[in-house]
């Protein structure tokens, strides 16, 4: 039986007029139809309480007591990745007995709810140490600074990367029709890496890396691609060339090469690809590729290449203009990894 609507309090004041003049509840009922029980338990409300407004309603009385809820609150933020049964086990212990929806309720109530932890780079008490340092170095170079820089990374682009990620409009029953799935391979189908840099400008050059990169490759690598990048963005005089501090870009030879070529080279923090803003240009690349939908590893490198060459330069400009706020985060975040 569905809930029953309830009364207007006008109507509940003239239910206690009428019984006032005399009026019985029967005679109530039918003048007014409505059930002779309602009406006697408005005029007993009445009686009791002098009033005919519904009182304030306790509702259950919560589990958890107040020291029960604090207990909860401090052990989450002492250990975020706590589980709901690990909760519900301190608190049983304590000797109240709840259940997980009950503890995932309390931390909802709080202000808290469950989320997948983001994985980010390792960063030991150095590393945390020199992110600072270079966040404090640079937080107030002026935005010409930074757009002398060539930003540079490495980047592995597999053949079906990002395929997993697509969405199709189907009914509830046709999942696993033909053209609603997604084929996948092994190890993504293939990969292949490459070496690209961006500038204000816009982008460089994109530079397919064939077998495994050694410190003489890495080099072939900046005169063959980094070189002419400079050139093709028009660099200028006094700009200066980031990577990061990969063995192969930190060797004496690899100083040697950058320093007989005239290259200034940033002062880079270990372990830091949110400082980095090629970082976003690589997640466009393989958004766009993946649109594209390679079949082979030679129809992957031209789609690559074609399509880090259509990357607008508005979108690398803007890279660098807000490139202060990565450095105000790193600060924010004592160091620690940020939401770049």
């Amino acid at each position: 039986m569905g809930k029953t609507k309830e009364l207007s309090q006008d109507l509940r004041d003239r239910i206690v007029d009428l019984h006032k003049s005399g009026m019985g509840y029967k005679n109530i009922s039918k003048l007014l139809d409505i059930k002779v029980t309602t009406i006697g338990a408005i005029v007993r409300k009445f009686k009791k309480y002098n009033m005919t407004i519904n009182r304030p309603r306790s509702g259950a009385p919560q589990k958890i007591s107040p020291c029960g809820v604090a207990m909860i609150m401090r052990t989450v933020r002492n250990r975020p990745a706590t589980t709901q049964q690990e909760l519900v086990n301190d608190l049983q212990a304590a000797g109240t007995k709840v259940t997980r929806k009950t503890i995932g309720n309390t931390l909802c109530r709080n202000g808290l709810k469950s989320c997948s932890a983001r994985k980010v780079p390792l960063l030991k008490k150095a590393h945390v140490e020199a992110r600072l340092r270079y966040a404090n170095d640079h937080l107030k170079d002026a935005q010409s600074d930074w757009e002398k820089v060539l930003w540079s990374d490495e980047t592995k682009i597999e053949l079906f990367g990002l395929n997993s990620t697509r969405h199709v409009w189907r009914k509830k029953n046709a999942a696993y029709d033909p053209r609603n799935t997604v084929p996948t391979v092994k190890h993504g189908g293939g990969n292949i890496m490459f070496s690209g840099c961006f500038s204000a400008k816009g982008t460089g050059l994109l530079h397919r890396i064939t077998g495994k990169m050694d410190g003489a490759m890495y080099r072939a690598v900046l005169r063959d691609n980094l070189l002419p990048s400079a050139r093709k963005l028009k660099m200028g005089r006094g700009w200066v060339f980031q990577h990061d501090n990969d063995p192969k870009h930190t060797a004496k030879a690899t100083k040697e090469w950058l320093k007989k070529n005239h290259i200034k080279v940033m002062e880079w923090p270990s372990q830091s690809p949110d400082l980095n803003p090629i970082e976003n240009l690589r997640r466009e690349l393989k958004v766009r590729v993946a649109k594209r939908q390679p079949t082979n590893l030679n129809d992957l490198e031209r789609i690559c290449k074609e399509e880090w060459a259509k990357i607008p330069p508005d979108m690398c400009a803007n890279l660098v203009v807000n490139y202060n706020k990565r450095l105000t985060a790193v600060l924010a975040n004592n160091g620690f990894a940020t939401k770049y």
